[in-house]
């Protein structure tokens, strides 16, 4: 029985709710990938992003995609969708909106809000390291809290909200990294690979100048509700979440957790948002696979992605040449889904 302070379990989803829904999911991945060669594994993980209502920073070469990416999940799932491009001379105001003294009707002059282009469900922050660090701590309220406060003022963003960003990983000049404390409120760190030779010739084939054909069906926004309604109540089973817990308590050098490669090469591991956003992005991979519970394959599916800008690489870590996603699958590795090491004669594979 609950406590009088304890709010009321979430209703399990019925199979008659979550077919429907995973059937507009696959239809929405299904469009990303006709719209966009050689990329379902990255739409599959963006669209979890957006199911778990997480920012996403997308890490890449300049020409990948990225871009076109976000603008098409924009399109398909029918968000209002901004873009400002980010760069050394942008300020707050240009992303957040200002106040403009104006007169009125009857002569008054009053200080009048004008919303920036923060005021949308989604928005591209594109190459979001170029901005100073003066204008990347303006978006830590939007990103964290969804709302804008100005002058005393707080306004909230619109429902749903999301920040996708793109960064190019080997340019420095004119660069400002982002602060760890903006890192974190990533849902994800999703690196943008290149495209195999067979995806490059349908798309010299197929797509004159490279250009990506638009949206042919898009989401109904009574349906998106739906999925946001529906995935809020898949189950994580305490064991799941035992894990989760493990691994980010692992992830600290000074952990009794910590497998040894932690010890050696981390600095500072993940906080507690790291195990929420694991285990809300596990719930949307569940959903996507139309199951009502999480299982252990979700979180190892989205712990690289979660774990791999929140894992503070030591200096010996960059002399051997170990990234934070390498880390982290030796994280995934060392620690066991039971909670304990089995002897190596009853190990399976």
């Amino acid at each position: 029985m609950n406590t009088p302070n304890e709010p009321n379990p979430p209703v399990l989803p019925s199979p008659e709710e979550i077919a429907p829904v995973r059937e507009a999911l696959e239809r929405t991945l299904a469009e990303l990938d006709r719209i966009l060669l050689g990329r379902h594994e990255l739409h599959r993980l963006v669209l979890a992003g957006i199911l778990a209502r997480g920012h996403i920073l997308l890490e890449g070469l300049p020409g990948l995609g990225k871009t076109a990416l976000v603008k098409a999940v924009g399109d398909v799932l029918q968000l209002d969708f901004k873009r400002v491009q980010f760069t050394p001379d942008l300020m707050p105001g240009d992303i957040l909106g200002a106040h403009i003294l104006q007169t009125a009707a009857d002569g008054r002059r009053e200080m009048v809000f004008q919303p920036g282009p923060v005021f949308c469900n989604i928005l591209l922050a594109d190459e979001i390291n170029r901005a100073s660090p003066k204008t990347q701590s303006a978006m830590l309220e939007t990103m964290q809290e969804r709302s804008v406060t100005l002058l005393g003022t707080t306004r909230p963003l619109p429902d749903p909200f999301f920040v996708l960003a793109s960064q190019n990983p080997i340019e420095l000049e004119g660069t400002y990294p982002l602060p760890e404390a903006q890192l974190d409120r990533f849902l994800f760190r999703v690196l943008v690979g290149d495209l195999d030779p067979e995806t490059m010739t349908d798309i010299l084939a197929t797509r004159r100048h490279g250009e990506p054909p638009r949206a042919q069906w898009r989401m109904p926004a009574e349906t998106l509700r739906r999925c946001f309604d529906v995935v809020s109540r898949i189950v994580l089973p305490r064991p799941v979440a035992a894990w989760i817990a493990r691994l980010v308590a692992a992830s600290h050098p000074d952990s009794p957790l910590a497998p040894e490669d932690v010890r050696k090469y981390v600095r500072y591991g993940a906080s507690p948002r790291a195990a929420i956003a694991m285990a809300e992005a596990a719930r949307a991979l569940a959903l996507l696979d139309g199951r009502p519970s999480v299982g252990f394959d979700d979180v190892r599916a989205v712990a690289v992605p979660v774990l791999n800008h929140r894992l503070i690489p030591s200096y010996q870590a960059r002399l051997d040449h170990r990234t934070p996603a390498s880390l982290a699958e030796s994280l995934l590795a060392a620690v066991s889904e039971a909670g304990f090491d089995l002897p190596d004669s009853v190990r399976v594979g």
